[in-house]
């Protein structure tokens, strides 16, 4: 771990965690100046304000705990690290041995007490927050794991997608999938609607599906991209998704049921997926004016979601900035 300012403007406002290819994980401030000579920026972000060093191999996924305080960070080496938001950012604790593979996905539950992940060990992880501790391993995939989401409402339940071309919907309660969802064709992200009653997938036919999980038939589909989707997420108030493809677009969908006809909103573009072809995630702002995703250019994308122009190119990776990019409920 290296502190690379003095300045501790994390009170300032929102934090953004953002994984990449080279062993790190970069920490930004909304509200920071630059303090050092380099090339042209685009904004005046700290690049970085923290720069948080331990993994043995790529980091596919960085989360904050939902208070806000602590980073959860993993990846290709397996292991889990919690990190301190503030003070000196130090790595307070590390977990070994959830998983016998690379961790590809972490989602925390709403109140932040458990946390899951996803493996290409084929199985579904469920942690204990305050000790650490696997409470729960979920079989039944054939295949590589790539994601996963965790309702918002009513019982704890929590959704997976796998190269098995399945979606299985898990009942923390019981033992085995409470539902299988069977598609044609792999799939790479998902996420949960606002009443845990549907959930929508993206995978390597390009389209997103929502399912209705009550008759485990597709609600809707959703055209528009034109390669993988890689990454899902719903927006604070449920009516709206965000999804991230290969095709380097970034694309907002309106998903409330009596929406008009074109439910593509916004079309966002400035960042790119490389020849890697990783899963590259996004992210919305807490308030929802803002969304941000990962880019085979190194740099952390953001744009303002009412004009579609790009604010800010975050610099500071030596490699991909790969997988995903929270923003912290603190903004």
């Amino acid at each position: 771990m290296a502190a690379l300012s003095d300045i501790r403007a994390a009170q300032l406002g929102a934090v953004v965690p953002s994984q990449r290819n080279d062993s790190t994980v970069e920490v930004y401030n909304q509200h920071a100046v630059a303090i050092h000579e380099g090339p042209p920026r685009t904004s005046n972000l700290f690049s970085p304000i923290m720069l948080l060093t331990g993994h043995g191999g790529d980091i596919h996924s960085a989360k904050f705990h939902p208070s806000g305080g602590a980073i959860a960070s993993t990846g290709f080496d397996r292991e889990i690290f919690f990190w301190k938001v503030y003070g000196e950012c130090d790595n307070y604790h590390v977990i070994k041995g959830g998983h016998a593979g690379a961790v590809l996905d972490l989602q925390f539950n709403t109140d932040g007490s458990s946390f899951f992940t996803v493996s290409t060990d084929k199985t579904v992880g469920m942690f204990d927050f305050e000790t650490g501790e696997r409470v729960k391993r979920m079989k039944g995939h054939n295949a590589i794991v790539n994601a996963c989401s965790v309702s918002r409402r009513g019982d704890q339940i929590v959704a997976s997608c796998s190269d098995d071309c399945t979606v299985k919907v898990w009942d923390v309660r019981y033992r085995g999938a409470a539902k299988t969802l069977q598609l044609n064709y792999q799939v790479t992200s998902i996420a949960f609607d606002d009443s845990s009653q549907s959930v929508v997938t993206g995978g390597i036919d390009n389209d997103l599906k929502v399912w209705d999980l009550r008759n485990e038939k597709v609600s809707m589909e959703l055209h528009g991209h034109t390669d993988t989707i890689t990454g899902l997420a719903l927006n604070k108030e449920g009516s709206h998704i965000l999804s991230n493809a290969m095709d380097s677009t970034l694309r907002m969908w309106d998903i409330r049921p009596y929406a008009p006809t074109e439910r593509c909103t916004q079309i966002f573009t400035g960042h790119s997926h490389g020849f890697e072809k990783n899963l590259l995630r996004c992210s919305w702002s807490p308030g929802g004016d803002k969304v941000a995703a990962g880019s085979a250019d190194r740099d952390v994308c953001i744009w303002d979601v009412a004009s579609g122009q790009l604010l800010y190119k975050l610099p500071g990776h030596a490699d991909l900035s790969s997988a995903l990019v929270v923003l912290s409920t603190y903004s």
